[in-house]
Order: C-alpha cells, then sequence, then structure tokens
C-alpha cells in the first residue's frame, strides 16, 4: 500500500480508500455482516481512510459504519463524512442544522470526532443552495474545528469549476471530487495546478463511474441516456474480449497518477475491496487504455447530473 500526504492537513493517507455509498445499498441490497467485514478487510489490507455520507441509504451508511468501526481502534483510521445533504430530497445547509446533524452522525458513527467534514452536493438541485453552504455551512465547519468536533473542513461536490472557486475562496482544508479521473473523464487533471497551489487535500471518487464502468453498468437511478449507455457497454465488452474486466482497466487506470493523494472505491463486499487492493498496485496496459478511450471518446467528459 502506498500512502501521500493529504494536501496541508498532514494526514498521509492510503492511495486506495474506501468510500461508503454501498455501505448504505446505493448500489443495490446488502447483507449487513458482509458490508462489516469489508470495512474489517479494509483497515487490515492497509486501507486508512474511509469516507461516508447520512445521504447514503438515508442514515444506513453512517450506521453500518458505526457498528464496524467499534471495536477498531480509533488511530487506526482517517474517518470522512458529510453534511447538508440527509437524502435524496432533504438539504439544508444552515449552521443550525449542520451543528445539529453532526452530532447524530458522531452517534450513528460511535466517535468522539470526524477527521473531515464535507458539504454534500450543494451543486444539487440547480445549486439553489450554493449561497447558503458557503456562508452558513462554511461557518459551522469553521466553528466545529475550533470545537475539536471535526479536524478539516471540506467540501464533496462535482463540478470541476466550483471546485476550483471553493478552494481558492473559501476556508477549506480537503475536497471530494467524484467522477472526472476516470477511462472516460480527465478533467480532475486540470484541477491539479490548482491543488499544488492552494495545499488543499484532493480525494478523487469513483472510478468505475458511479457503475458507468462495469460490465453489469449503472443503478436503475443513473440518468445517463440509452444511446450513451451502449458506448459504455461497448467499452465493457471489448476488455472482455481482451481477457480483462473493465472494472480492473477502470481502477488500475484511477490509481496510478501520483499527484492525487487517494480515490475512493465502493463496495460493501470484503472480496472486492481486497480484489480492489491488488488492482490498484498494478499498472494498467496502456495499450489496453488508448483502445478503450477511443470507444469512449463519444461520450468523453460528458456529464450526468445526478441531483
Amino acid at each position: 500500500m502506498r500512502y501521500h500526504q493529504l494536501g496541508k492537513t498532514g494526514i498521509q493517507v492510503s492511495h486506495i480508500s474506501l468510500g461508503g455509498s454501498s455501505l448504505g445499498g446505493v448500489y443495490g441490497d446488502i447483507e449487513e455482516g458482509l458490508a462489516i467485514q469489508t470495512v474489517h478487510a479494509a483497515l487490515d489490507h492497509g486501507i486508512n481512510l474511509i469516507d461516508c455520507a447520512p445521504a447514503y441509504g438515508d442514515l444506513r451508511a453512517e450506521t453500518v459504519l458505526g457498528k464496524a468501526l467499534n471495536q477498531i481502534q480509533r488511530d487506526r483510521y482517517y474517518l470522512s463524512t458529510k453534511t447538508g445533504k440527509y437524502s435524496g430530497s432533504d438539504f439544508d445547509y444552515s449552521y443550525d442544522r449542520i451543528m445539529q446533524e453532526v452530532e447524530k452522525s458522531l452517534k450513528r458513527l460511535q466517535v468522539d470526532y470526524i477527521d473531515i467534514l464535507h458539504l454534500h452536493d450543494f451543486e444539487f438541485q440547480e445549486g439553489v443552495h450554493r449561497d447558503q453552504a458557503l456562508s452558513d455551512g462554511i461557518r459551522a465547519l469553521q466553528d466545529l474545528r475550533q470545537q475539536g468536533k471535526i479536524g478539516f473542513a471540506g467540501i464533496g461536490i462535482y463540478f470541476v469549476d466550483w471546485c476550483r472557486d471553493v478552494m481558492y475562496n473559501y476556508d477549506i482544508q480537503a475536497m471530494i471530487c467524484h467522477n472526472h479521473y476516470t477511462l472516460s473523464d480527465q478533467r480532475l487533471l486540470d484541477l491539479l495546478p490548482d491543488v499544488k497551489t492552494t495545499g488543499v487535500g484532493l480525494i478523487s471518487a469513483a472510478p468505475l463511474g458511479m457503475g458507468l464502468l462495469t460490465r453489469a453498468g449503472p443503478a436503475d437511478w443513473h440518468p445517463i441516456e440509452p444511446e450513451d449507455l451502449k458506448v459504455f457497454q461497448k467499452a465493457a465488452d471489448f476488455c472482455t474480449r481482451a481477457g480483462i474486466p473493465i472494472e480492473k482497466l477502470a481502477v488500475q487506470f484511477g490509481m496510478q497518477n501520483e499527484e492525487i493523494p487517494t480515490t475512493l472505491v465502493s463496495t460493501a463486499m470484503p472480496h472486492e475491496i481486497i480484489q480492489n487492493i491488488e488492482w490498484a498496485s498494478q499498472m494498467p496496459d496502456e495499450d489496453l487504455v488508448l483502445e478503450v478511450q477511443k470507444i469512449l471518446e463519444p461520450v468523453r467528459n460528458k456529464d450526468w447530473i445526478v441531483g
């Protein structure tokens, strides 16, 4: 396992980290016992950063993660979670709500503090929450840091230009930017000079493109158009004929840029996180990457706004 410094936070994070969306059943039904085993397997194999959110499974992911971490020494991991979005329809970035909800997250997670707290998905619903998130929300994160309930303040959003604006103009120390360093989308690279300038700790997420870069395809809630989905299916079929699952190539590709400190992958199955850790240590076949990217050219850097 490789470890990198997460910006100016001083935290040394594993280059592959565990995302908690699957623990909440976002991508399909889970068996709680296996989900807990997945967390333990991740830690036992060198992962030291776990990310979660109240909105994953309407609080389920944080609850399951809390059960998994209950008997684990706190110095074995860094814990990241989110605030402001609490379900698919419950968004509230007001100061009082965030202060209240952090207490609830601490109880569900069964911890005394959270290493990184991110303002979550404030680009959703056509951006109507942006102003509140970057005023009341940022102020709440600052006060939570002063109180010792969180270590660092962050954001977890989709738009690259919004990420750039926030890191230069607001008091944050970390940032999750998802779906922008994959076989079909490398816009995260545009942020790397800004990350270096500001010292914000960059966390990439979703190297499988929220299921697009898998043989099974995305969950039903994904808004991709049928014609675009056919392009991804064509790429997956090509990889299968080449003797490598597209998931393996996608993870290998997403984990090899040393300027990206860590990348979140999400699963609730122990064998899958172990497999992902193995893949993340391997270099991708460059010729195969180029062939797959040719197939994916019609959907290169295309946006599918989930919220």
